[in-house]
């Protein structure tokens, strides 16, 4: 009965948003109830739905539960020196720069995500300072510099760049409410940077901007999809060309080569840039320098949980190399920002690799501490200052809530709720599109305006079946419309059944369309066989993977709360070092890829805990034949050089199992492993 009517109350919320939507411009759109890029721009194959309409189940329920009781809900309290009164963007004198905004644009989806009038509240009044800010000129935001303050960023307060996290926020407040204030602000506001942009480029005020200028350019085409106001595609065509040129750099210069050579956050934001743009001048420049680009980025600096060395610049592909906490949630917004303008299997294979490996083993369990810094191999967890880039007083590693740098510590909450919002899409053919699977809800319009639910069970990326269900009006006998799923590109052959039916067999990196007249209560089941393989990374050494998991040797995991006295205000109070006894130096034994299927022995739980992402929890194992290595030792806390692959005359133990657990389930463990005889 509770989900009948939530089921009618999400409907009926949606239709109310169309009508808002209908009393606005005429659209230029061939599925009118969702909003699609007028021309010039063009047509997209994945459209967003509006906030709200996606609604996580099982264990992503779960994740969101635990931000919202953890420092997501709770960063005012936890983090007031920053997120209190006193923070600019709520008209006071402290931090006025992106740590306010960054919160928020994980704190607002998180709220109307999970319906929640607490967290609502709390982001209300970020949302009705900025709109209320707005000069008679068209600038908003905070309008007066400070002095240096310890702990806080008080001046600039004019860079471009954190009105750029702002905008998002509002877009996405928009998304839920239909407040066409919102229009009325960014109207104002663009027009304003059109006449200041010549004068005060991106990078006027700091670098930042022109390396992240791809955000401001997405919100400028999404007014223009509502507004239709020729003077967008002017101030579009300007953003771009104050902005990096990262067209150029991925298709002509030797950026993903040269170590150093970019900030990895910079990075990880700007990969959506050419196709940001693409949708207004479609020049298959774009396409081919972004995927050049991810192409490069996996060879000279990737691993294997999804990422790629950057700690703070890029670095490399050494498995000790850090990876930031940010980077993870910004190349997920990237990924999700592509996915759509092109419909690319490849961007939402990497978008889950990311989520499912990165991203939850970067955070603590009850989403109250986090590392700046992961290591693909990471067999410590102490304070020390490492072979990074950047040493934030040696915290970098350890667990806490300030620890490394407090920018993560505001960015991180924006991970799962906007991959939740990213799961399901509407189509120009008038249909839904699963492209990315977690266990949800979705309630949506097909078939020109009718309202439909689909319930996905899943225990994905742990189980290998993915079960739809479709609730439609009673009014409707049957409906129309296509059904597009994504088939991975690591899966050999899936199969898709419908009321317990095989309506066919398919072969993997495809989306699939079922287009048929559908019931209310029809089935589908997507099956999508996992399959162990082997990938190469750095001194030849591999992964182990299985789906979209990558697997890492389980390790024991002592945890021990340090007492910051040195200096809480820079990295907090107290942060956690986390230590091992068991022995991480071993050598996988080489088998030919045609046997490696027969070698391992995966072992899955019958059921899944609501809370999958630990050693303790962990859904499934993967038992593996090893050698320990007596001459790979620690060496700055970390694990020595890597042995390469395979080396001659190498001295190893005697033969042994060893147990990997998926990589999201770790904080110590060895993910990358030398090869040995």
């Amino acid at each position: 009965m509770l989900r009948v009517s939530l089921v009618i109350m999400l409907c009926l919320g949606l239709q109310n948003g169309i009508l808002a939507q209908a009393k606005g411009p005429k659209k230029s759109a061939p599925f009118a109830e969702y909003v699609t890029n007028r021309a010039p721009l063009k047509p997209n194959p994945y459209i967003e739905l509006p906030l709200g309409s996606i609604r996580p189940q099982g264990w992503l329920k779960e994740m969101l539960l635990r931000q919202k009781t953890g420092a997501s809900g709770r960063l005012d309290e936890l983090y007031p020196l920053v997120m209190g009164k006193r923070n600019g963007w709520l008209g006071g004198d402290g931090d006025q720069w992106e740590r306010g905004p960054y919160w928020i644009d994980g704190l607002l989806p998180l709220a109307y995500i999970l319906n929640d009038p607490e967290l609502i509240a709390k982001v209300k009044p970020w949302v009705e300072w900025a709109i209320n800010s707005q000069q008679p000129n068209g600038y908003f935001g905070p309008l007066t510099d400070y002095p240096q303050e310890a702990g806080v960023q008080r001046n600039n307060c004019q860079d471009w760049w954190p009105k750029m996290v702002m905008l998002k926020i509002l877009k996405q407040y928009y998304s839920a409410t239909q407040d066409q204030r919102v229009i009325n602000l960014m109207t104002n506001y663009f027009k304003y940077q059109l006449r200041e942009l010549p004068k005060h480029p991106l990078d006027h005020w700091t670098f930042w901007a022109r390396y992240r200028g791809g955000d401001n350019l997405m919100v400028v085409y999404w007014l223009y999809n509502h507004t239709g106001d020729a003077f967008l595609l002017q101030l579009a065509d300007l953003l771009h060309k104050q902005t990096f040129d990262y067209t150029n750099s991925f298709l002509n210069t030797s950026l993903l080569s040269q170590q150093g050579s970019i900030h990895c956050v910079n990075l990880a934001q700007g990969f959506k840039e050419p196709l940001i743009y693409y949708q207004q001048h479609p020049d298959q420049k774009y396409v081919k320098a972004v995927d050049k680009g991810l192409a490069d980025l996996r060879h000279f600096n990737g691993m294997a949980h999804g990422l790629y060395g950057g700690d703070e610049a890029l670095h490399g592909n050494n498995p000790t190399q850090g990876s930031e906490l940010c980077s993870a949630v910004e190349m997920m917004f990237s990924l999700e920002s592509m996915l759509n303008i092109t419909g690319r299997v490849a961007y939402a294979d990497q978008l889950e690799k990311i989520a499912f490996n990165a991203l939850p083993a970067q955070v603590t369990d009850d989403f109250m501490g986090r590392q700046y810094f992961q290591q693909a191999n990471q067999v410590m967890l102490t304070r020390h200052v490492r072979n990074f880039d950047q040493n934030h007083g040696g915290t970098d590693v350890c667990m806490g809530l300030l620890t490394g740098y407090p920018c993560c510590t505001s960015n991180m909450h924006q991970g799962w709720p906007k991959f939740t919002q990213n799961l399901w899409y509407a189509t120009p053919d008038k249909g839904l599109a699963a492209l990315v699977f977690s266990p949800s809800e979705v309630s949506a319009n097909v078939a020109g305006g009718n309202a439909v639910t689909f319930t996905e069970e899943t225990n994905y990326p742990f189980d290998e079946t993915i079960k739809f269900t479709l609730t439609t009006d009673k009014r409707a006998a049957s409906l129309a419309f296509p059904f597009h799923m994504r088939i991975p590109a690591w899966c050999t052959k899936a199969t898709i059944t419908i009321n317990g039916s095989v309506l066919k067999e398919t072969a993997g990196n495809q989306i699939v369309t079922v287009n048929r007249s559908w019931k209310s209560g029809d089935v589908v089941e997507l099956h999508l066989p996992m399959h162990v393989m082997r990938n190469t990374w750095y001194e030849n050494s591999v992964s182990i993977e299985r789906g979209p998991l990558t697997y890492a040797l389980k390790m024991e995991e002592e945890t021990k709360t340090v007492k910051n006295d040195r200096d809480p205000i820079n990295y907090g109070n107290e942060y956690t070092e986390v230590r091992s006894l068991s022995p991480w130096n071993f050598g996988l034994v080489a088998v030919p890829e045609d046997k490696l299927e027969k070698a391992v022995n995966v072992i899955q739980k019958r059921a899944v805990a609501a809370f999958p992402w630990n050693p303790t929890n962990a859904p499934s194992e993967i038992r593996v034949k090893a050698r320990r290595i007596p001459s790979w030792q620690l060496y700055n806390d970390m694990t020595g050089p890597i042995p390469y692959s395979l080396t001659n005359g190498l001295e190893t133990e005697k033969e042994e199992e060893v147990t990997l657990i998926p990589y999201g389930c770790t904080t110590l463990r060895i993910s990358q492993f030398p090869l040995v005889r």
